[in-house]
């Protein structure tokens, strides 16, 4: 089989976007707030369509601040609902997400034949486009395929972030009253963390679409988490997982002449289920080898 740099390309970017979800799944899989990805990839609608009115445009920096802000404002509502209300954490992210989605879309209607923007372009990306979305600099120079490069801008943000804020991560993560005790803003470490989530999903939007984002900021951690309770192989494991869900996600499209996106998300799917059986299966044998190690204890004693 000859190389094809298309395939490659796709492959290159599926793969740091899915290691970028799901470095962040990690911790809002651990800290019970996976859903929070999911209600932060449509909160961000009113922030984008405002951000477009303003620069004209579906790229560059005013749109990911746009929906960034709006990011921010989600989780500050967020917050806000279930510290201060005490509402559930579930309803609090129902409430918010479903509210300024619905902003979002009445904008999009109430504008729509003044701007070029409807949901589909903002809900829904084709990661097979990636190759011809070129980055061409003002002296007509082609430099590449400008979502590959915002990906891997996006993958070193986040890794950066997780790699001078792990302690505090892991600190408040786990132990919410010790970090507080010690002195931590266990509140801005969390603002921090949602930023890079709205970061992350915005700028994923157009290669891979809100509802693969969502999946990949929950489906890779969660499957880890069936082989792992160790924070380190956890994000180790995520890793490899979003990796392999690119390659394998690809592949399967293109046998079956469908959506990347979609076959990404069903591959990761699959071996989340695969991994659930393997569990089960697994239990009992060990469940067993622990009985054998207690009772050959007991006859030891």
């Amino acid at each position: 089989m000859s190389f094809d740099p298309n395939a490659f390309i796709i492959i290159v970017t599926g793969s740091m976007i899915a290691i970028s979800c799901g470095l962040l799944g990690v911790f809002l899989m651990l800290r019970k707030m996976a859903m929070t990805g999911d209600a932060i990839s449509h909160a961000v609608l009113p922030g984008i369509v405002l951000a477009f009115m303003i620069s004209g445009s579906r790229h560059g920096l005013a749109m990911v601040i746009g929906a960034g802000l709006v990011g921010i404002i989600a989780t500050v509502f967020i917050e806000y609902l279930s510290n201060k209300v005490k509402l559930q954490s579930d309803a609090s992210i129902g409430i918010t997400f479903t509210s300024l989605f619905a902003i979002g879309i009445i904008l999009i209607t109430f504008l729509a034949n003044k701007i070029d923007l409807d949901q589909d372009c903002v809900l829904y990306g084709e990661i097979a486009y990636v190759p011809i979305d070129l980055w061409i600099s003002g002296s007509g120079q082609i430099l590449g395929p400008r979502v590959t490069y915002l990906s891997l801008i996006n993958l070193i943000l986040v890794s950066l972030f997780i790699y001078l804020f792990f302690k505090e991560l892991k600190i408040s993560t786990f132990d919410k009253e010790f970090a507080a005790s010690i002195g931590l803003s266990t509140v801005g470490v969390n603002y921090g963390l949602m930023g890079m989530v709205s970061y992350t999903t915005v700028s994923s939007f157009e290669a891979v679409g809100a509802i693969l984002v969502v999946a990949l900021l929950v489906v890779p951690p969660a499957t880890a988490y069936l082989w792992s309770k160790d924070l380190n192989k956890l994000i180790k494991i995520t890793i490899a997982l979003g990796i392999i869900v690119s390659i394998a996600g690809y592949y399967l499209a293109f046998a079956l002449n469908s959506s990347i996106a979609g076959a990404m998300a069903s591959v990761a799917g699959l071996i989340f289920f695969v991994s659930v059986i393997l569990q089960r299966k697994q239990l009992p044998l060990i469940k067993k080898k622990l009985s054998s190690l207690k009772t050959g204890e007991a006859n030891t004693l």
